[in-house]
């Protein structure tokens, strides 16, 4: 089903029922905001959040559209859940993403900020058996990734981690340190079972990689040494 959705075009990547939040000060943005805010509570408020292949998240100086700006094409929709306006006029929100989507075109809607008609990606439904298989792998290479990033809370962390599929490959794929074109790549993905499967081999490929790098000895005399740049 196709849709009519305003973008708010960022560098980085939004999964569903994840929160994020924003700091608006680009009057585009509050347009956006304000236009929003507008709007019936029911359905609920939602703007699409796209990464860029290529420009900027703030216009430059004196620019007066959006040339030079490139979207990836697959998105995910922002519920707004709450706004607090500042004095000069900006806005705090606070979002939580809500449904996967693909830009079928950008519209002429004669708002300062982009529009576009989207179609809303399918989900899992929650039956899928080599998701419900892959899941508890995942799990628990991401808890050893988590326990090589962040040692003193990795078990404070692991009691919170869901063990639902598809909730599992969204936290995933937006807490791991990855590259925004490798997040993008597993948003853009049909299936739990199929983000699940590439997150395994991302966590495997990063834990070894910290495993490796932890091994590497330093000699003691080289601690506290400033190093040449010869």
């Amino acid at each position: 089903m196709s849709a009519r959705l305003p973008l708010f075009p960022l560098g980085t990547v939004l999964f569903p029922g994840l929160v994020l939040p924003l700091h608006v000060f680009e009057e585009r943005y509050r347009a956006l905001t304000r236009d929003l805010m507008a709007l019936p509570g029911d359905p609920p408020r939602e703007f699409g959040v796209v990464a860029l292949r290529q420009g900027w998240e703030v216009a430059p100086p004196g620019a007066a559209d959006h040339g030079g700006v490139s979207l990836y094409e697959i998105g995910c929709s922002a519920e707004l859940r709450q706004v607090t306006e500042l004095a000069d006029g900006g806005f705090d929100l606070v979002t939580v993403g809500r449904r996967r989507f693909r830009i079928e075109e950008l519209l002429d809607a004669g708002t300062p900020y982009l529009t576009a008609r989207v179609q809303w990606l399918p989900e899992g439904d929650g039956t899928d058996e080599q998701a419900d298989r892959l899941a508890p792998r995942v799990l628990a290479v991401f808890r050893q990734y988590l326990a090589l990033i962040r040692p003193g809370e990795a078990e404070e962390i692991s009691e919170q981690l869901p063990d639902d599929p598809t909730v599992l490959s969204h936290l995933v794929a937006a807490t791991a340190a990855l590259t925004l074109p490798e997040r993008q790549r597993l948003l853009a993905l049909t299936g739990t079972a199929a983000r699940l499967r590439a997150e395994l081999r991302l966590l495997n490929r990063e834990t070894a990689l910290l495993r490796q790098v932890r091994a590497v000895p330093v000699p003691l005399a080289e601690l506290g040494v400033t190093s040449s740049p010869n």
